[in-house]
């Protein structure tokens, strides 16, 4: 009985410090969606959408390793990822009432979009954790250690709310975060992995920043153009 203790606290450890290292951009994207929303909404949104991210990033660990062996599911997530990542910035309209997430389920149904893209690497991470505990103790693990990285989670998307209100050059940093990321989901994908790795060697990096470039690029061009027809 001591070991299979000893076993579940070690895994348990594991899960909380492994979501924690892999939350950073997931924190980012949940400080952007809940940006344009009045204070008092903002802390009901983190709280909300990080628990929901949560509860579904359990039910998307139990079938992580089938799901990101199937090719184009991380392409069609990069796509997406792309997608949320103009929107975010094109939003940022210092002067604004408005546009997306003015909405506090608005905001939360981002935040979940974000987090199920976002979390297809994560989950592999948390699931191989989780693997080390008895096969009885890997379900109430995944439940437990994911859910006690909420409030760690929701700190560091208090915080980062915080410095783009001080400092808003950091929203567009964050966006850029979302694109880089999707230039990584979308070079690992099983459809396309081998062929990059055949014939565009070391370009990982090269996908990656191009993304970042184009979410920026994209989405101040955007947000531009609707602050022209606005005035």
């Amino acid at each position: 009985m001591d070991l299979l203790n000893a076993a579940f606290l070690i895994a348990l450890l594991k899960i909380i410090w492994v979501n924690v290292l892999l939350s950073g951009d997931n924190a980012v994207v949940i400080a952007l969606a809940s940006r344009n929303l009045p204070a008092t909404q903002q802390q009901r949104a983190i709280v909300l959408g990080s628990g929901a991210a949560i509860a579904l990033r359990v039910v998307l660990t139990l079938f992580a390793v089938q799901l990101l062996q199937l090719p184009w599911l991380k392409l069609s997530g990069a796509v997406l990822l792309l997608w949320i990542g103009i929107q975010l910035l094109a939003d940022n309209d210092d002067g604004a009432d408005v546009h997306a997430h003015t909405t506090l389920w608005g905001a939360v149904r981002t935040i979940l979009i974000a987090d199920l893209v976002m979390s297809l690497d994560n989950v592999i991470a948390v699931a191989a954790a989780a693997n080390s505990a008895p096969e009885g103790m890997r379900l109430p693990l995944l439940v437990i250690g994911l859910g006690l990285s909420i409030p760690l989670i929701i700190f560091g998307s208090t915080l980062l709310l915080k410095l783009m209100a001080r400092f808003p050059a950091l929203i567009t940093l964050g966006a850029a975060l979302l694109g880089f990321v999707a230039g990584e989901m979308a070079t690992t994908d099983a459809a396309v992995h081998d062929w990059l790795d055949t014939h565009l060697h070391d370009l990982d990096y090269a996908v990656s920043i191009s993304g970042a470039i184009f979410v920026v690029a994209v989405g101040l061009a955007l947000g531009r153009r609707a602050a022209r027809q606005s005035t």
